[in-house]
């Protein structure tokens, strides 16, 4: 039987866990710039 690999699951876990805080600053961002009357920009 096959050995569950641990390291690989967290690397996962910690993955999804930066992609949904990117999308979460994201949304953030683009609220904040909306509010300010601003185009959102991807500049950087």
């Amino acid at each position: 039987m096959a050995k569950p690999n641990y390291a690989f699951e967290k690397r996962q876990r910690e993955l999804a866990k930066k992609k949904k805080q990117d999308e979460k600053d994201a949304k953030k961002r683009a609220e904040r710039d909306a509010a300010r009357g601003n185009a959102p920009t991807d500049a950087g």
